[in-house]
C-alpha cells in the first residue's frame, strides 16, 4: 500500500532478524497452546466467561482454558492489514507489513519540565505539550498518550486525554488508558464525532485501542469490555502484554516469550471469538526484574531478544506487531540512553515491527520528557534512511560522472552532486562542527539542542485546527460521561 509523503516509515524489507528458528517458532507455539488449553487464563468478567462457553471455552470459576481449536479459528478471522485513519489523511498508516511508524509512549505519570529540568506530576497541559510536540515532528507517526492528564479525575481521564490530543494533533490516536466500558465508550464517541458518524468511523478508524494482560495469564474484566466496545465499533483492537522475567514470569527467555505469547494471543482470541473479523494487533513490552535493584533491565540484552522474537511471532500469525521499541533505562538524555534507544531501534527495525512504541520515555517508562522525544525522533530519522539501503542503477553509480572529473579531480561543483546532495542524511542534533566552534558555543551537547528545538516547535507549530462546532461537541460528550461517572 502506498503511503503519504507526510509519514516518515520505516521501509521494511524481510525481516533479517530472527532469533527463533523454525523448530524453535514450532516448539514455543506448541508450549503456548498447551499453556492456553491446560492452565488457561483469569477472565475477570462473569458476562465474557458464559460468552466464551457458549463458545466452546471450558470455563472453571475465574478460570477459562482455550482449546487450540478455538485459538486457531479466532487467529485465522483477525483481519491481516488494515489502516490506522487520521483526522489529516495525510497521516493515514496502512498497516500491510511493508512500513514501520514511530509513536510517543506512555502513560508517564511524571515529565521533566522544559524550563526548570525538574521531575514533577504531568497534567493535562503537558499532554497538550506533547501531543502538539508530536504533531509537528515528522518522524512521530501516530500518538500514545505520552503523559497522564494527572490533573483530571480517574474515571474519566482518558476522555480528557483523548479529548487534548484530538485538539493537538491531526495525527491517529491510540488510547492505551481507557480501560473501563464507561470510558470506551466515552472515546467511541469521541472518535465517532470526530470522524462523522458510527459508519464513518468504522470506515476510518480515526482512533485505537489496547488493552494489557495482568501477568501471569489474568485479564481484567472491565479491560476485555472496553475491548469488544471499541471491537464492536470497528475500533482496532489490540492487546499488550508487560510480563517481567522473575517476577510476573519465568525467570528464562524462553519462558518469558511462551507466557507472554499466550496472553497476548488469549487476548485477541477473545476478541475475534466474540467479534469475529475485528481488527487486532499484537503487541509486547515484556521485560526482566534487575534483581539488584528491583526495577526493571529497560536497554538490556533480554529486552532486545524479546523485541525481535515477538515481531517474528507476530508475522507469524499474520497479524500488525505492536513492539516496545524506546523506552530506556537512563534518568537522562545521555550517552546511556542514545546506545539503549540506538540499539532498541535499529533492533525493531531489523525485526520488521509494524508500531514502535515510542518517543521520549526515561526511567524505565516511568518519566517523560520533551527533549528525549526530540532526540528518538532523530534517532529515528537516522534509521529511516539506514532502511532505505543503496540504489544501484546507471544514474546512482554515476560511471560517466566519474569519467568526466578523472583522476585527481573534484566532485563538489558537478550538476550531478548538486542534484543528489541533498538525499544525504543531514543531523539536526549531532555536531559535526569544529571542536573550535564547539567551545565558542559553551560546548553544547546534543541535549541542549534538542530542548531548543522542542522549544522552537513548540512556540512555532499550530496544528491542523478541528472543524467549527467540533470542539464544543467534544466537550459535551466529555461532559456526558462525567456526569454519568457521578462527576459533576
Amino acid at each position: 500500500m502506498a503511503i503519504s509523503s507526510a509519514v516518515r516509515a520505516l521501509p521494511l524489507g524481510e525481516p533479517v532478524l530472527r532469533p527463533l528458528d523454525p523448530a524453535g517458532l514450532a516448539r514455543l507455539h506448541a508450549a503456548t497452546l498447551r499453556i492456553l488449553e491446560e492452565t488457561g487464563v483469569a477472565v475477570g468478567s462473569a458476562r465474557i466467561r458464559a460468552r466464551l462457553a457458549a463458545a466452546g471455552a471450558r470455563v472453571d470459576g475465574e478460570r477459562v482454558r482455550l482449546p487450540a481449536p478455538l485459538v486457531e479459528a479466532a487467529l485465522a478471522a483477525a483481519p491481516r492489514t488494515y489502516t490506522l485513519a487520521a483526522r489529516d489523511t495525510a497521516w493515514d498508516l496502512p498497516l500491510d507489513g511493508a512500513h514501520g511508524y514511530l509513536s510517543v509512549d506512555g502513560s508517564a505519570a511524571e515529565i521533566v519540565d522544559l524550563e526548570t529540568g525538574a521531575r514533577r506530576p504531568s497534567t493535562e497541559a503537558d499532554l497538550a505539550a506533547v501531543t502538539r510536540l508530536a504533531d509537528a515532528l515528522p518522524e512521530i507517526a501516530f500518538l500514545w498518550q505520552g503523559v497522564e492528564a494527572g490533573d483530571r479525575p480517574v474515571p474519566v481521564r482518558p476522555l480528557h486525554e483523548l479529548r487534548t490530543q484530538l485538539a493537538n494533533s491531526g495525527k491517529h490516536v491510540q488510547l492505551m488508558t481507557a480501560t473501563t466500558p464507561l470510558a470506551a465508550r466515552g472515546a467511541v464517541e469521541l472518535a465517532r464525532a470526530v470522524a462523522g458518524g458510527a459508519d464513518a468511523l468504522r470506515a476510518r478508524p480515526v482512533l485505537s485501542s489496547f488493552q494489557v494482560s495482568l501477568s501471569p495469564l489474568s485479564f481484567d474484566g472491565e479491560a476485555l469490555e472496553a475491548a469488544l466496545v471499541y471491537a464492536d465499533a470497528g475500533v482496532p483492537a489490540g492487546f499488550v502484554v508487560m510480563a517481567i522475567g522473575c517476577a510476573t514470569a519465568p525467570a528464562t527467555p524462553a519462558g518469558v516469550l511462551a507466557q507472554s505469547n499466550a496472553e497476548v494471543l488469549a487476548g485477541i482470541t477473545i476478541v475475534e471469538t466474540l467479534a469475529p473479523g475485528a481488527p487486532t494487533f499484537y503487541g509486547a513490552c515484556s521485560t526482566t526484574m534487575d534483581l539488584r535493584s528491583g526495577l526493571t533491565t529497560c536497554g538490556g540484552p533480554e529486552d532486545l531478544l524479546y523485541q525481535a522474537a515477538f515481531a517474528q511471532l507476530a508475522r507469524h500469525y499474520r497479524l500488525p506487531s505492536s513492539v516496545g521499541t524506546f523506552a530506556p533505562g537512563a534518568k537522562a538524555p545521555d550517552w546511556q540512553a542514545g546506545l539503549e534507544n540506538g540499539l532498541s531501534g535499529l533492533v525493531s527495525l531489523l525485526a520488521g515491527a509494524d508500531l514502535l512504541s515510542g518517543a521520549g520515555l526515561l526511567y524505565a517508562a516511568r518519566v517523560f520528557a520533551l527533549e528525549e522525544m526530540v532526540l528518538d525522533a532523530e534517532i529515528f530519522g537516522l534509521l529511516r534512511h539506514l532502511a532505505g539501503g543503496i540504489a544501484i542503477d546507471d544514474e546512482a553509480l554515476a560511471v560517466d560522472v566519474i569519467g568526466a572529473v578523472g583522476p585527481g579531480g573534484n566532485f563538489l561543483a558537478e550538476d550531478h552532486t548538486v542534484g543528489h546532495m541533498r538525499g544525504l542524511w543531514l543531523p539536526r542534533l549531532f555536531d559535526r562542527g569544529t571542536w573550535e566552534e564547539w567551545e565558542a558555543a559553551g560546548r553544547p551537547a546534543p541535549r541542549e539542542r534538542a530542548r531548543e528545538r522542542a522549544r522552537s516547535l513548540l512556540t512555532t507549530h499550530v496544528p491542523a485546527p478541528l472543524e467549527a462546532g467540533l470542539a464544543a461537541e467534544l466537550d459535551r460528550i466529555v461532559g456526558a460521561f462525567s456526569r454519568e461517572a457521578g462527576i459533576g
